[in-house]
Formats: C-alpha cells, sequence, structure tokens
C-alpha cells in the first residue's frame, strides 16, 4: 500500500494519511470508500448519534459515503491544514474530485514519500462545525450536517 496512518503533524488532529511513494500533482491518491447510503440516512444516522465523529462524503442525495466503522478506508485519515488552526509551514495539497460518482483524494501538488496528506474539507464544512458550537479543544462536536460540503459531517472523532 502506498499510504499509511499514523499520527497528524497537526497537533490535536489525531491520526494523519501519509504517503509511503511519490504522488504527482493530479494523480489519484486513494478513493474515499466506507458503506454506501442515501443523504436521508445520513442525516438520520447524524440525528442517532448526535454529530459525534461522522465520516460522510456527500455525492448526491441517492449516493453519501459512511466511513465511520469502516476503519480499513484510508482516505477518512486525511486531515484538512487550513481547519480551525493554521499552522505555519502546513498547508493542504491535495482535493476531493468525484470521477464517475466515485470520490478520491487528488494531489494538488507533488507529495513526496513521509508527507501527510492534507485536504480542504471546505468552506462550508467549517462554517458548519462553528455554527454548531464546535470546539476545537475538545474532539466532539454537535450536529453538523452540511449537504454543500463534500465532507458533510464531523470528521474529527474522539479516536480517530
Amino acid at each position: 500500500m502506498s499510504l499509511e496512518v499514523k499520527k497528524s503533524k497537526i497537533p490535536g488532529a489525531g491520526k494523519g494519511l501519509f504517503a509511503k511513494e511519490m504522488f504527482k500533482r493530479n494523480d489519484k491518491v486513494i478513493e474515499y470508500t466506507g458503506e454506501i447510503i442515501t443523504w436521508k440516512e445520513c442525516q438520520k444516522r447524524n440525528e442517532a448519534l448526535d454529530g459525534v465523529g461522522l465520516y460522510y462524503f456527500y455525492v448526491s442525495d441517492k449516493k453519501c459515503i459512511d466511513a465511520q466503522n469502516v476503519p480499513e478506508s484510508l482516505a477518512r485519515y486525511a486531515n484538512d491544514a487550513a481547519g480551525f488552526v493554521r499552522l505555519p509551514g502546513f498547508r493542504n495539497n491535495a482535493r476531493f474530485e468525484v470521477i464517475k460518482s466515485k470520490p478520491y483524494i487528488i494531489a494538488s501538488r507533488n507529495i513526496k514519500p513521509g508527507d501527510e496528506i492534507y485536504v480542504s474539507y471546505g468552506k462550508e464544512y467549517w462554517d458548519a462545525m462553528r455554527a454548531n458550537g464546535f470546539d476545537p479543544n475538545k474532539k466532539k462536536a454537535k450536529k453538523s450536517v452540511n449537504k454543500k460540503g463534500e465532507l458533510s459531517v464531523s470528521k474529527r472523532e474522539a479516536k480517530h
């Protein structure tokens, strides 16, 4: 496998996704996989779990990927370098892209072996987190479902 999960370089972020080989700009890094459910099911699950630690990727109303109970879905470990805390020298090096109804992480610049994969969750994601009372000093969020963002619910979890 060309990727590995280990402690993120972002303080307090839990685990992160790291390259074990070179990825050139526009290479597919990994597909975002998990259980395929509908948007309505995402909302229902979010309500039942009070929005804690969910890993949803919205593709369409009829297709969302839930990686909450799929720890082997390595894409869920990619962090956003432009989240609540911006640190010098940390910037996103990948993006989410849906290709033929499948979500992928795509390199937006060259990524060297040993580099952590950072991907933007999108402005809508962080706006929803703030609006729902997420405290960056705690590893728990209130309901944060956001249909506009590609990752639609809190990606952070207590035991990443």
